[in-house]
């Protein structure tokens, strides 16, 4: 089999370092949807995809870490925003590519990722980030680890934006529906409790 046809080898960041504003201040990767805290969602998805799974988290370290393989957290206490968590993970990866999610999305599937990685294969120097309509989701994309240095001086100089970063980095879209139920966001306590009609 070719190299190039190979599944992009890739370290996973996975983003639970907020300050859960949206909900009440609590610590949102430890939160339970479907019976499971939404850490332990996404953990189940990428485990599969690498030796190099990395949680960003600011609390509660020692329920995180039977999750990971590697814990960073920010290098400031204010809660910076998850550019700072973006930092610590490009620096601790051991692959050259880093693949980013945010905790609150538990309906990415496989499939997306797998196609996030072939689209990051083709285009191997610049972040591939997820797009749909007219709205970027920089917080799921996947970087090489070689731009950490472009990274580092966009933030000494003030910027804390990833999808501004990561534009001005040349990013690569990968185009899905406007309305695509994968890519939402369970970011309030009501987005966490069951459908109507919904058994867990």
């Amino acid at each position: 089999m070719p190299i190039d046809s190979s599944p992009l080898p890739c370290s996973v960041l996975l983003l639970s370092g907020g300050r859960g504003q949206r909900m009440g201040g609590q610590d949102k990767g430890l939160l339970e949807w479907r019976g499971q805290p939404l850490i332990a969602h996404l953990h189940g998805l990428v485990r599969p995809l690498t030796d190099d799974l990395i949680i960003s988290c600011n609390r509660n370290p020692e329920r995180y870490a039977a999750f990971a393989d590697q814990l960073v957290n920010d290098d400031s206490p204010d809660y910076p925003g998850p550019l700072a968590g973006i930092r610590a993970g490009l620096v601790a990866a051991r692959h050259g590519h880093l693949l980013i999610l945010p905790c609150d999305v538990p309906q990415i599937d496989a499939q997306l990722l797998a196609e996030l990685r072939t689209t990051a294969q083709r285009n191997p120097r610049v972040p591939v980030m997820v797009r749909h309509g007219q709205f970027w989701e920089p917080l799921i994309c996947i970087l090489p680890t070689a731009l950490h240095d472009a990274v580092e001086a966009a933030w000494h100089a003030g910027e804390r934006s990833p999808r501004q970063i990561f534009m001005k980095l040349g990013a690569v879209g990968l185009e899905c529906p406007a309305d695509d139920p994968r890519l939402a966001n369970l970011n309030t306590p009501e987005l966490l409790l069951p459908s109507p009609g919904v058994s867990e």
